[in-house]
């Protein structure tokens, strides 16, 4: 039926316009000295594509003859001839100011004005170089389209413009009330007076769902523009403007400026972010993780969260389906420790389900396949700030006494149950502060406080994110909170295990307050301290100087654990183990190795050097290639060897 009534207006649209052009091929004949019979006045129409772009851009009607002119010459052959006769000129079968000033009626110089409709909203191009009243003029590709009826979204904005589908389902509750709240906002004006929607929090995708239901309430297209594609020269910029509202207004049509991962360090950036907001024309939504400081145009800030966990679960359990039953509780505990949006819940059933169709035995072992693909969905790239690390290593792989082995198991206790114990038992409410799981880790190089971080990550099946404080801490103030909170809002996600490696150059004793700079350093920890507790998760610092934490940072620390440097027995035991069994190894003596007063880490790259050896020697590993790898590994280390470390090696 919708079809039917779209093609009966094309065809009421084009005869309206082709009367509309007779009216101006008739001008054109009558100046050039022609008897010319009035033409047939154009058939009643509803809302006909040029009465619409009159109305939107103010048109007078000698503008809208101007117009026509220029499209006539585009659309019917008869308009050139008309065009070089009122030129009094064979060569010049074109329209130019000059000929609509004397041929058109109501003519006013006006009409001429860049600032005028008809060169502001670019409309008509004349081309550089040429005289304003002389040059020829031609209309704008995408106007003469929506004047023939045609929509379609204008060649200049690809790339910077991307077409968002429309949908009003398949939204969570608390993100359709957000939709409606914006429905309501614009609901009275939708234009160049509508409040900007302003949405902040980290849900991207839930953003643009969100934004694209209230756009099909209204009736309006959506576009989505990332904020990093806005032009730095000043007239690029404008011409974006102009060809953006130019095109919210012929397309009936909404912009979501993306700024979700934009980084609003980069001062010039958000000035032309902040800018763009405040001068574009038509409705806009901005999305960003924090709000924007728009001081010139009304804003309506509206805050987008993750589905709830109550959403989460009636997703997962519709998209699972009667699999979710089967999966004897598993779908519960997916929920309570992955904070994934809607498409991702989506892109995770998809990739487990995709995957257990294909692998043998793969029905009979969904849970895992469901586990892994959350976990693939929760892994974000923080451009340096953390390294997404593989766990691999289990508890076999460590060596240390039974004190710290007991320690390390109750991390991994709480850190296991940690969501039963504060959601589904309620310890949990009412705060959120105290409910991370949090670890000092400390000790000397190479005693295994980054093993052991990843033997956690191994049992709890989630990802290790590994992080760079040299790239987190900024000399910039305020850059430092905003790098740390980038991480901590990643890791939510899926409840990664965090490890702050060598975390002294942050987290040391807090100073007395001399200068600003020692205020803010203090203000830096402080919020780590803050995101630290309230994150629902694992989050584990590594020092080789525990002195220089302060008593009140090892204080808010669930757990302290010292990993002593190992002793002759603890290292004969690390020689025991740092071979893989499919590493060949002949007459091996582990009580003379363990003379050796060194560190798991420093055996491990002694170990590594010696298979290379033995490799290139092909032979298996022996008590002479470890001998010759310690010598380079300690020359390396700049260390001395001692006799007495190798005494009966060979």
């Amino acid at each position: 039926m919708e079809t039917a009534v779209a093609h009966d207006w094309h065809e009421a649209n084009q005869r309206f316009l082709m009367a509309a052009l007779g009216e101006v091929r008739a001008a054109l004949r009558r100046h050039a000295g022609h008897e010319s019979a009035a033409p047939e006045p154009p058939p009643p129409t509803d809302n006909p594509a040029v009465e619409r772009l009159c109305q939107v851009f103010g048109l007078s009607s000698f503008e809208r003859s101007v117009l026509l002119l220029c499209a006539g010459i585009e659309l019917e052959a008869s308009f050139a001839g008309c065009c070089a006769e009122a030129h009094g000129d064979v060569h010049r079968a074109y329209p130019t100011f000059g000929l609509a000033l004397a041929a058109l009626p109501d003519p006013h110089w006006s009409a001429l004005a860049p600032t005028a409709p008809l060169r502001r909203w670019r409309l008509l191009d004349l081309k550089p170089g040429e005289t304003l009243v002389t040059g020829p003029l031609r209309i704008d590709e995408r106007v003469l389209h929506f004047l023939t009826g045609v929509q379609h979204l204008d060649e200049n904005l690809f790339g910077f413009a991307f077409p968002v589908p429309l949908s009003e389902g398949d939204l969570p509750p608390s993100h359709r009330q957000v939709a409606e709240q914006i429905a309501a906002t614009w609901a009275r004006e939708v234009g160049s007076r509508s409040p900007i929607v302003q949405l902040s929090g980290t849900e991207a995708a839930g953003k643009r769902a969100l934004a694209a239901s209230a756009c099909a309430r209204l009736g309006l297209g959506l576009y989505r523009m990332p904020a990093a594609v806005l032009p730095e020269g000043p007239h690029e910029f404008d011409t974006l403007l102009r060809l953006w509202e130019r095109e919210a207004a012929l397309g009936s049509s909404a912009l979501l400026l993306d700024a979700d991962d934009f980084d609003g360090g980069d001062a010039d950036r958000m000035r032309r972010v902040v800018r763009f907001v405040e001068e574009v024309g038509g409705p806009l939504l901005v999305a960003a993780p924090e709000r924007l400081r728009v001081r010139h145009r009304p804003v309506v800030t509206l805050d987008v969260e993750k589905p709830t966990r109550p959403e989460q679960r009636a997703l997962w359990d519709g998209l699972l389906g009667g699999r979710a039953a089967r999966l004897n509780g598993q779908v519960d505990q997916i929920t309570l420790q992955f904070n994934l949006s809607g498409p991702s819940i989506r892109a995770a059933c998809a990739h487990a389900l995709g995957r257990a169709a294909i692998e043998e035995g793969a029905p009979d072992h969904f849970e895992p396949l469901l586990w892994e693909a959350c976990r693939v969905q929760a892994r974000r790239q923080l451009e340096g700030l953390v390294r997404c690390i593989e766990p691999l290593a289990e508890w076999d792989d460590l060596v240390l006494p039974p004190q710290q082995l007991q320690m390390l198991q109750d991390v991994a206790m709480q850190a296991r149950h940690r969501l039963q114990v504060y959601e589904a038992w309620g310890f949990g409410r009412g705060t959120g502060r105290g409910l991370g799981i949090t670890a000092l880790f400390a000790g000397p190089s190479g005693t295994g406080k980054t093993l052991a971080a990843e033997v956690l990550a191994h049992e709890l099946h989630l990802d290790l994110y590994h992080i760079d404080l040299s790239q987190v801490v900024s000399k910039y103030i305020g850059e430092t909170e905003k790098n740390l909170g980038r991480v901590f809002d990643a890791a939510e996600e899926g409840g990664a295990v965090l490890l702050f490696d060598e975390a002294d150059a942050l987290f040391g004793k807090r100073s007395d307050v001399k200068d600003s700079h020692d205020r803010y350093a203090n203000i830096e920890v402080s919020y780590l301290l803050q995101r630290m507790e309230s994150y629902r998760g694992l989050a584990i610092l590594t020092t080789n100087m525990k002195g220089a934490l302060d008593d009140a940072f090892q204080r808010r620390l669930r757990f302290v654990l010292t990993f002593p440097f190992p002793g002759a027995a603890g290292r004969a035991e690390i020689w025991r183990r740092i071979f893989p069994l499919e590493t060949p190894t002949e007459d091996l003596d582990f009580v003379k190795l363990a003379q050796l007063n060194a560190s798991g880490g420093t055996i491990r790259n002694i170990a590594l050097h010696a298979a290379f050896l033995a490799a290139e020697a092909g032979e298996p590993v022996r008590m002479t290639h470890l001998l010759r790898a310690a010598r380079r590994v300690y020359a390396k280390l700049e260390k001395p060897l001692t006799d007495n470390e190798i005494r009966g090696w060979l």
